[in-house]
């Protein structure tokens, strides 16, 4: 119901919030998962993934490449084509057109993947696609051997690339922007004709690196590093049955509302050992005064009892998807906080610290945006607005959590959650064990 609505005022909390709940399965682990199935020789079940629009795109796409998708119950059958995609378009004109919405993980991992099929790919999107760069992938795969090139000559999708496989060997990969084209190189490896190898200049966001590592060596191939360079063994996937963990990202909203209200809420499909680099938020809400229990299957975020958070000054390079959220919280936290190292924010969904900084700003917040970062005083009194999401998931979700204690605030947009999380507003009421309007 909320999908296609305008606006919602969102609903504050009449105290301190508790619950224990699950979420839905990572997107991060949920897309690789995809990809590497996709690429075994055989059916795989993926268990618990995540069913949202991003994921929908990707399916749809590797439809198209030659893979069998199909959902069964909460888990998804792939019947991968073992690495053969032969489907392209004959020639530039008439290439075989894969649309991705604003899916960058997507669109940055199909780039590798259709390099190791035959004839002509065009991978697109929204307007917002066009301008996410994925430049420094396409000079590594040229270095490959495919013909990969910008469309529009910008660095960004449209992305024409024409495939006759990839011949591996070493490339030089710039990753200063996004780990993305990383790990679309690392999972597209193993089918390589020679043995591959990526040298790189720069890297940000590494935990996620070490998910697609982590995701390619359940399913049979181990990558090797040193120093700064990836090698990957020729060889195939297997087709295997692939538990996906709970998103530690979607999470990381319903842990905020127990840090700002003093309250207690539960992830029961969070484990401590989770494969997600996102996962280390609750340890930054420790440093702000909360308390943290882990265990094998669950992860819990009690809020201090006398309501007292406090700022801190953190590097957030490893994780900048939990840059918004951690913003709200530090709006509610006394003392100044600063967030460092997120430059590659602003080329998200949206310029994410343009936007968390103009919105929070709308409240009466005191923020100051810098090049790479935002500074947050906090303890400031807040006031309801109207909150402009940028169709933008990540924004519409963090600013839910400054609604519990700032009643009256109104979201735009709020259907643009389906991009990772469609249920989102209802399990937020579940949460609160609200009526919804």
């Amino acid at each position: 119901m909320y999908l296609s609505q305008k606006e919602i005022k969102v609903p504050s909390a009449n105290g301190p919030v508790k619950a224990s709940l699950k979420v839905p399965g990572s997107k991060s682990i949920t897309q690789r998962a995809l990809i590497t199935a996709f690429l075994a020789k055989g059916t795989s079940l993926l268990k618990d993934p995540l069913n949202s629009e991003d994921i929908l795109l990707l399916s749809d796409s590797l439809k198209k490449l030659g893979a069998n998708i199909n959902a069964e119950g909460g888990n998804l059958s792939v019947k991968g084509t073992g690495g053969s995609i032969t489907n392209g378009g004959t020639n530039d004109i008439d290439p075989l057109q894969l649309y991705m919405g604003n899916n960058g993980t997507g669109i940055r991992f199909l780039a590798s993947i259709v390099g190791l099929g035959k004839g002509w790919y065009r991978l697109y999107g929204t307007e917002r696609m066009a301008e996410r760069p994925i430049q420094p992938l396409l000079d590594a795969l040229n270095q490959w051997g495919a013909v990969a090139f910008s469309e529009k000559e910008s660095g960004c999708p449209p992305v024409l690339i024409k495939a006759q496989g990839l011949k591996g060997g070493r490339c030089l990969l710039r990753a200063k922007k996004s780990s993305q084209y990383l790990s679309s190189l690392l999972l597209a490896g193993p089918y390589c004709a020679e043995q591959a190898l990526v040298e790189l200049d720069g890297l940000v966001s590494r935990p996620y690196v070490d998910l697609t590592i982590a995701v390619m060596d359940a399913f049979g191939i181990e990558v090797q590093e040193k120093g700064n360079t990836f090698t990957i063994p020729k060889g195939s996937y297997k087709n295997i049955e692939y538990q996906v963990e709970g998103d530690a990202s979607s999470a990381s909203y319903f842990f905020a509302a127990a840090a700002i209200t003093g309250g207690e809420v539960t992830i029961e499909n969070l484990p401590a050992d989770s494969l997600q680099g996102d996962s280390a938020f609750v340890d930054l809400l420790a440093e702000m005064g909360c308390e943290i229990i882990k265990n094998s299957s669950t992860t819990t975020v009690r809020g201090p009892a006398d309501g007292k958070l406090g700022a801190i000054e953190t590097d957030m390079s490893k994780w900048p998807d939990m840059v918004p959220t951690l913003a709200v919280v530090a709006a509610f936290a006394a003392g100044t906080t600063e967030i460092k190292n997120v430059a590659h924010l602003r080329i998200k969904e949206t310029d994410r610290l343009k936007a968390v900084a103009t919105e929070l700003s709308k409240m009466g917040g005191a923020v100051k945006e810098l090049p790479d970062g935002l500074i947050i005083e906090g303890g400031k009194p807040l006031k309801p607005a109207v909150i402009n999401t940028y169709d933008d998931h990540r924004i519409a979700m963090c600013f839910a959590v400054a609604g519990l204690k700032v009643p009256g605030l109104i979201i735009e947009d709020p259907g643009c959650v389906a991009k990772s999380f469609p249920d989102f507003w209802d399990r937020w009421y579940t949460m609160l064990g609200t009526a919804q309007p």
